[in-house]
């Protein structure tokens, strides 16, 4: 990474004043959100409360196929042979129909004292998106996708590029 994202902290690349869903909000509402607002994902918020996000896979998801577990007779039992996510799971998710039923919780937040570094180590690590930002007191204060992060790194690397380009004769690139 380039040297001046060690000093970026979240808040200066949080996006601010953070469409919420409730969790009553209807699926169609959610979406409405996303699409609205440009965003890969909406915190949703009982009271004041964090209490998960939804966000763009969840929706996608939502209009797959979903696969029946194949159930096995062996002896007296039945067995059933699956590799893959919970049924039950994938049931809850196809079959939501509010923003409560459909979000990821618990939830991955970061502080707004993060630096680009830690919430882009939190992104790939645990593979979400978008990044809900919280206060000291854990109430929500903003959000940051990898959008926000990719918009950062290519001021940050045009910087460097053009600070290189200048050192060597070449000008402003």
């Amino acid at each position: 990474m380039t040297d001046g994202s060690d000093g970026l902290t979240v808040t200066e690349i949080m996006r601010q004043n953070v469409p919420a869903a409730a969790p009553a909000d209807s699926i169609a509402t959610v979406a409405r959100l996303l699409a609205d607002n440009a965003l890969p994902g909406v915190p949703v918020i009982d009271g004041d409360t964090l209490v998960g996000i939804v966000t763009e896979s969840d929706l996608v998801f939502r209009e797959a196929d979903v696969s029946v577990p194949t159930v096995v007779p062996v002896l007296d039992a039945m067995l059933v042979a699956d590799a893959g996510t919970p049924f039950e799971e994938d049931l809850r998710r196809v079959l939501a129909l509010t923003a409560g039923e459909l979000m990821t919780s618990p939830v991955y937040t970061i502080r707004r004292s993060a630096t680009l570094n830690q919430v882009a180590t939190l992104m790939v690590e645990h593979r979400v998106n978008p990044v809900p930002v919280v206060d000291e007191s854990n109430t929500l204060v903003g959000i940051v996708s990898r959008a926000d992060l990719v918009r950062v790194i290519a001021r940050l690397e045009g910087a460097s590029i053009g600070e290189e380009g200048e050192r060597a004769g070449f000008g402003p690139v």
